[in-house]
């Protein structure tokens, strides 16, 4: 394996595990309090998304780890599309 490629695998990347998401109006965003709940339309028994640098590359299902979340991988994409993903510049917030 070349050094490249070794320091290339140490890289850190931004994993998420997404439980669902819904546009809200601003009125709802700011009638926000503490102890709010969103609803998503998202069944609880359905598979999650796993994205690095907010690009999808899998799926899996929620387990429990100890006092800790984690995800059981169902599905993961190709390496190509791994790569991409790693690869994915993230444009800065306005």
């Amino acid at each position: 394996m070349s050094t490249n490629s070794k320091s290339l695998r140490q890289l850190e990347v931004p994993v998420v595990v997404r439980l669902g998401e819904k546009a809200v109006s601003v009125r709802e965003v700011l009638d926000l309090f503490p102890g709010s709940i969103i609803e998503l339309p998202k069944t609880a028994d359905t598979e999650l998304d796993l994205l690095i640098n907010n690009k999808q590359i899998g799926t899996g299902t929620a387990v429990k780890i100890g006092e800790n979340f984690g995800i059981r991988l169902s599905f993961v994409g190709d390496m190509a599309a791994r790569i991409a993903a790693v690869g994915t510049k993230q444009k800065p917030a306005a």
